[in-house]
């Protein structure tokens, strides 16, 4: 069964290349603001580029913290990419200005600390083993990066009754964050619509958690 992806467009983020790249592994995509769309589609992509500041401002705009929170209190899937993944977390801190962030987790988006930034082009990604968005996919697969903040620690710990969220870590000057999975909100720093058949695989593998 086809299913249908809503890439939302809040006025940041390679919405055309991300289209693309889930249409290329099976998905109806719709790249739109609209509320109840986005609410309603089997899954939601939200990417992002550029500052942190921006891309919350961007998803205020069309009320995508609500619709982020909606879908997850329901347990339907979000995506998030890059900046996207970034702006799920608590705060981001870019130029000594700190911005609150969706919170969906703890933690910080800072600065990478690395003798070159930003971080661009292709690494490889230490996935844990019950990955699902990693499944089938070789560990010395390589994915793109672009980006020069990042989170470097990660503080969710999760309580009683709850699985911890199965968190891949990359390397450049510093460990950082590069994807996270989390029920039905799942994450990535580097950009799979930019990753070739590596990030087609890893969309297909997310398609996959859709019902």
């Amino acid at each position: 069964m086809v299913k249908n992806v809503v890439v939302l467009d809040y006025g940041s983020g390679n919405l055309r290349s991300a289209e693309r790249a889930l249409a290329r592994v099976g998905a109806h995509v719709t790249v739109t603001s609209d509320f109840a769309a986005a609410l309603d589609c089997d899954g939601l992509v939200v990417p992002g580029v550029g500052a942190f500041e921006a891309c919350m401002a961007g998803l205020r705009s069309v009320y995508g913290e609500r619709i982020i929170g909606r879908r997850l209190a329901g347990g339907r899937p979000v995506l998030g990419i890059c900046v996207g993944m970034q702006i799920l977390f608590a705060r981001g801190v870019e130029h000594g200005v700190e911005t609150e962030g969706c919170g969906e987790w703890p933690g910080t988006v800072e600065r990478l600390d690395a003798p070159v930034l930003p971080h661009m082009g292709w690494n490889t990604v230490k996935a844990p083993a019950a990955s699902v968005l990693f499944d089938g996919i070789d560990e010395a697969t390589r994915f793109y990066f672009v980006h020069s903040y990042g989170v470097r620690d990660w503080e969710l710990r999760a309580g009683e009754g709850f699985a911890d969220p199965l968190v891949t870590w990359a390397e450049h000057g510093v460990p950082f964050v590069a994807a996270v999975e989390n029920g039905p909100l799942m994450a990535t720093q580097f950009h799979p619509e930019k990753s070739g058949d590596a990030g087609a695989a890893l969309l297909s593998n997310w398609l996959g958690t859709l019902e």
